[in-house]
């Protein structure tokens, strides 16, 4: 079967997808990437869907149980590259992909990522510093 690669990038794994997106391509993916962030202790996850044309509603919510299981694992889940068509089906369909964050492009999605695991460890030192007092 075939499989979408994960690539790490310092706290953060990059997920390219090329390929048409069937069923069993996003249950691997979902299976893949809770395995990489649990194994390399990511902070972020970067899902790039500009090569999707087509989204039907199981792989929306494919992208919003990816999103949700990333945050049980400290991770937080932004997607880029969202073609003007997908984002139509996506809203047609009724799915608002909770706890998805969006960004047009890699470089933004990178920075909104970055900014967002360094606003988390900053909080938890002001919690750890207001714990040891």
């Amino acid at each position: 079967m075939e499989r979408i690669s994960i690539l790490r990038m310092g706290r953060i794994l990059i997920v390219t997808i090329q390929v048409d997106m069937h069923d069993q391509i996003a249950m691997a993916l979902q299976d893949d990437l809770t395995a990489r962030i649990v194994e390399t202790g990511a902070r972020g996850v970067l899902i790039d869907i500009s090569s999707l044309e087509v989204v039907d509603s199981f792989i929306g919510r494919i992208l919003g149980n990816i999103a949700t299981m990333s945050r049980v694992l400290d991770a937080q889940t932004v997607v880029v590259g969202m073609q003007p068509a997908v984002a139509i089906t996506l809203v047609e369909l009724g799915m608002s992909l909770p706890g998805i964050r969006t960004a047009l492009n890699l470089e933004k999605g990178m920075a909104l990522l970055q900014a967002s695991i360094e606003a988390d460890e900053a909080a938890i030192e002001v919690s750890d510093a207001i714990l040891e007092e």
